[in-house]
């Protein structure tokens, strides 16, 4: 193992043709059958599509709504930009490779697609590592949470999240980003090759110490919650169980992203790069990159803010005067 394959390869029991016929150096690739091409690809546009737009209803929600510009729900719109490059980007391109063998989105993208992939990814567990942060702050000590943490602090560590993952993705992939041209053997091939070492640091990196963090966190805060409803009082009730809320919702989030994430990491270093090998790697990403269209969904199911907050924006409403300033909590209990 130490390779994980982005282009494609071809079958012996299909009919074989050429990824660009007028081309000699070009790349074999073999023909499927169109009814299979033909749902893979609807398949791939409609959840590409439909990422995207959920995505933008949480950006342009927390964008323009006065009542949403808290820190929490700004780690909230870090987690949907990095979702949206997802839908745009990562889940149309990786959607093809899981029945297209050939690269056609030219020699230039194929080193940069990865990092993209990388830097998305990485991105976006960040994010949930500092939301499990906050939302730990939030329920250990509610009184005293918006002195401790502020949209400044948060687009700091926001900011810092976004630099460091970009560098620690350029440098997992600095060689193949310094030489694209060394592992390619036909026009119309895009290959990723990681040194086994590479591959075990971001498995450390990007899934077992972010999950030790995580999991420590949500332990504590369901024994912090579990104290506060033997000790509540009356002036701390509805603040704490507001932040236990928010705890619940997006302790969901960090759990169905682990969940995507983990049939990666197992096959990823288990595997080889054969064809069957790189099918299933190549689904694994997939996977992962579905996570970006279930993060706005879990919002829908436990946040009513945002099923306001898209009513608003799907009838045009945000377009009225001050209506940034519309109530999204009406009747709180």
């Amino acid at each position: 193992m130490g390779t994980s394959n982005w282009g494609g390869t071809n079958t012996d029991n299909q009919t074989v043709h050429y990824c660009f016929p007028n081309n000699n150096l070009s790349c074999t690739k073999s023909v499927k059958p169109e009814a299979e091409y033909m749902v893979v690809y609807i398949f791939v546009g409609v959840t590409s599509v439909f990422t995207v737009f959920l995505n933008l209803l949480v950006i342009i929600s927390i964008s323009h709504f006065k009542q949403l510009h808290t820190p929490t729900n700004v780690l909230i719109l870090s987690l949907a930009v990095a979702d949206l490059i997802a839908g745009l980007i990562l889940m149309p391109v990786q959607g093809m490779k899981l029945i297209e063998p050939c690269w056609y989105f030219g020699e230039m993208f194929c080193p940069i697609f990865p990092l993209i992939l990388y830097t998305v990814v990485t991105v976006s567990l960040g994010n949930l590592i500092i939301i499990s942060v906050d939302r730990y702050i939030a329920v250990n000590d509610p009184l005293r949470y918006p002195l401790k943490v502020n949209n400044s602090r948060i687009v700091v560590s926001i900011v810092v999240n976004w630099l460091f993952s970009f560098f620690y993705s350029f440098y997992l992939l600095y060689e193949v980003l310094l030489h694209p041209d060394t592992t390619h053997s036909c026009i119309g091939e895009c290959v990723l090759v990681l040194q086994v070492e590479y591959l075990i640091l971001d498995s450390f990196v990007c899934f077992a110490a972010p999950c030790c963090v995580i999991v420590s966190l949500y332990v504590k805060i369901c024994v912090v919650a579990h104290y506060q409803a033997k000790n509540m009082n009356i002036v701390t009730d509805k603040k704490a169980k507001s932040e236990k809320k928010a705890a619940k919702t997006l302790g969901i989030v960090v759990f169905v992203y682990l969940l995507c994430w983990m049939p990666y990491y197992l096959t990823t270093l288990s595997l080889g790069h054969d064809e069957n090998d790189v099918l299933i790697i190549n689904v694994m990403y997939w996977i992962v990159c579905m996570n970006s269209c279930l993060n706005p969904l879990i919002y829908a199911m436990f946040y009513r803010w945002f099923r306001l907050s898209a009513k608003y924006i799907l009838t045009l409403k945000i377009f009225e005067p001050s209506s940034e300033y519309f109530n999204l909590f009406p009747e709180e209990k």
